[in-house]
């Protein structure tokens, strides 16, 4: 008896926490109307769509700050001559502009499920990361291109006080934006926008190069600007490794252990509930899904295992944050209960 339910419906009874998992769907109002579950539809806000404009506005606040940081830094640079800090300052407005893919797969994201993308549009945010992480990875390339060139073609820069100045524009801007990415792409699972944060934070440390190769400049040593560059360009592979590792992790359906062992949980102190047979859990953008198969009494009638299999449900979508959907399948406790299926599962 397998139940599926997108937007599991909540009542003002509960909790804010609870109430955020979302609007009911027709299936859920119906099922309500044979297994009274007292529950108003008002004032629900679907946490996946919610979600969505939280991202969205985090997108508008980097392109914003990033504008103005790049903006500031292009005006020194071209008064100064200073290539490191035109390179910087390209950098930044491009890393503004990694917004755009990802406001396109938050906007996408919201579309609807059809007969085709039955589970919706959510993945484009994991693509969105895909593009990201290759960004972080040019930026890499390109930092280390840019200081072995330094190092090969010395350059005389100018008015360095102000040079210094726009390293920490720069360095300022890009942490402020990227604890913002980090810390709203947590909130709402967003995998895309956390490594977009990261990637935001290699370039905050592109813009100290700047101010430290400003200082070794002005004390006579040419070659600390490019040996600093090197040196980030160590930092920003390591940032790469963490933020590839993430989005990897996504595409590849990787769950926090964590979550497993409270979903295990939840449905294991149903009452009813004698074994969870099976669980999986996957994320699609930041909503998360699950399925499970539940040994329940052998003797049970179906109206018994449906009511089981709904509070079970219940308390896993209570358990786990962000889960959106569940599908809930109780088997009865007796032997070969699947014995027409052995040669599918063995095939």
């Amino acid at each position: 008896m397998a139940r599926d339910y997108h937007d599991p419906d909540r009542g003002p009874e509960h909790s804010q926490e609870y109430r955020e998992h979302g609007r009911s769907s027709l299936p859920r109002r119906l099922l309500h109307v044979v297994a009274p579950h007292s529950h108003e539809a008002a004032d629900k806000v679907d946490p996946a769509m919610e979600g969505s404009r939280e991202g969205i506005r985090a997108l508008w606040v980097s392109l914003l700050v990033l504008g103005i940081t790049a903006a500031l830094q292009g005006l020194v640079a071209a008064w100064s001559g200073s290539v490191a800090l035109l390179g910087d300052t390209l950098h930044n407005a491009a890393d503004a502009l990694t917004a755009v893919p990802l406001g396109v797969a938050f906007i996408l994201g919201r579309r609807p499920a059809n007969r085709r993308y039955t589970y919706g549009y959510g993945r484009s945010e994991d693509l969105a990361g895909i593009a990201i992480v290759l960004t972080i990875a040019a930026s890499a390339a390109l930092a280390a291109y840019a200081a072995v060139d330094r190092l090969v073609h010395p350059a005389v820069v100018t008015r360095l006080p102000f040079v210094a100045a726009a390293g920490l524009i720069g360095f300022a801007g890009n942490e402020l934006v990227a604890r913002h990415r980090i810390r709203v792409g947590r909130r709402i699972g967003s995998a895309a926008l956390v490594a977009d944060g990261l990637h935001a934070r290699t370039d905050g440390f592109t813009s100290l190069a700047v101010l430290v190769g400003a200082g070794g400049v002005a004390i006579g040593w040419r070659w600390a600007d490019p040996l600093v560059g090197l040196l980030i360009t160590v930092a920003i592979l390591f940032v790469l490794k963490d933020a590839a590792r993430e989005v990897y992790r996504r595409l590849m359906d990787a769950v926090d252990p964590a979550l497993m062992t409270t979903a295990e949980d939840a449905l294991a102190g149903t009452p009813g509930v004698l074994r969870v047979s099976a669980l999986r859990m996957r994320w699609i953008g930041h909503r998360l899904h699950a399925e499970t198969d539940l040994v329940v009494g052998a003797g049970l009638s179906l109206t018994e295992a449906h009511a089981i299999a709904v509070e079970a449900e219940h308390r896993l979508l209570h358990a786990v944050p962000r889960l959106t959907a569940a599908t809930v399948h109780p088997d009865p406790a007796a032997p070969h209960a699947h014995a027409s299926l052995e040669h599918h599962r063995h095939a």
